[in-house]
């Protein structure tokens, strides 16, 4: 199958690429190396394993202005990943988000149905649900950010377009992802580099706030399932399936780096969420999905890819 994924050199979408040529599928990767996300240098470096790939082919394309036909010759399936994430300058960048998010979304569905593709995955967030993202799928959706509003916006859209025109999408509501390769804006890479060059770690809150963070190695798995066996219509949520709160996290991660913590702590932000606990009952009975990655071995596995990387770069 001939697959295109957005987002093909962020972090899960790295990752996904990898699997699918793995699995034996062509991957036509699409990404806008937008800087307001996060430094190209890291996604150049995400894509250091896909550039000598022969089923891999890389298209820098901003999917809001630019043509998209050409890079659906051929294309089966779609797994839309590309977006602007983070929660704190959704508050100061709205136009931002509402074009990454949403705009681009609906020309890629507009490409996607004129190319008539066979399967369309959208990557979702917890962040519709809101501050308190604890149960399954029929959970209330409301937004506690920009960034989730946009994020809702988006799935809304999709649906849009399967209810009245049969476009066979789905979505994925992704849970706190982490592993190797995750962005520099995110926690646990934050955390990890700040005790690897002994500098104080800030955090904002109590540190009570709870994930239940989920391996990107398990993140992926859920995707290819849905590739596979989603029902078009429906959202999933994926998750790990344990709960930690940042202050246990930080402590693994103290742990590891053979080194005690400082910490720097600040008010709450706006837009966190509080609780993020996913029920992943749907996911299990109708993807066959487990997670297979626990927290401790995931942050293990993380810290050895910092620790990896600032040897390469060093």
């Amino acid at each position: 199958m001939r697959v295109l994924v957005t987002g093909a050199a962020g972090f899960v979408g790295s990752h996904l690429c990898e699997r699918l040529i793995l699995e034996g599928h062509d991957v036509v990767g699409l990404d806008g190396m937008i800087l307001e996300s996060y430094a190209a240098s890291y996604k150049h470096d995400n894509l250091r394993a896909l550039t000598e790939q022969s089923r891999f082919a890389l298209h820098k394309l901003d999917l809001r202005t630019d043509d998209l036909s050409p890079v659906f010759d051929g294309v089966e399936a779609v797994v839309h990943l590309a977006a602007i994430p983070g929660l704190p300058i959704s508050w100061e960048r709205l136009d931002l988000y509402t074009t990454c998010n949403l705009l681009a979304t609906g020309r890629l569905l507009q490409a996607a149905t004129a190319a008539q593709i066979k399967r369309f995955v959208h990557v979702s967030t917890s962040s519709v649900y809101g501050q308190m993202a604890v149960g399954d799928e029929r959970q209330p959706l409301r937004p506690f950010s920009p960034y989730g509003l946009t994020k809702l916006a988006a799935e809304n859209l999709l649906f849009a377009h399967h209810d009245n025109y049969g476009f066979p999408a789905l979505a994925l509501r992704y849970f706190s992802i982490y592993g190797p390769r995750q962005r520099p804006d995110m926690a646990y890479h934050i955390f990890m580099e700040a005790l690897l060059s002994g500098k104080p770690i800030t955090v904002f809150g109590d540190g009570g706030q709870s994930r239940s963070n989920t391996y990107v190695d398990d993140c992926v798995e859920a995707t290819v399932r849905a590739l596979d066996h989603g029902t078009v219509g429906q959202a999933y949520n994926v998750g790990g399936g344990e709960l930690v709160t940042l202050t246990e996290a930080i402590a693994i991660i103290s742990e590891l780096a053979d080194r005690e913590a400082v910490i720097d702590r600040r008010p709450d932000r706006p837009g966190d969420q509080r609780m993020t606990q996913a029920d992943t009952t749907k996911a299990r009975e109708e993807l066959g999905y487990e997670p297979a990655v626990g927290v401790r071995e995931g942050l293990t596995r993380q810290f050895a890819w910092h620790v990896d990387r600032r040897s390469r770069l060093t």
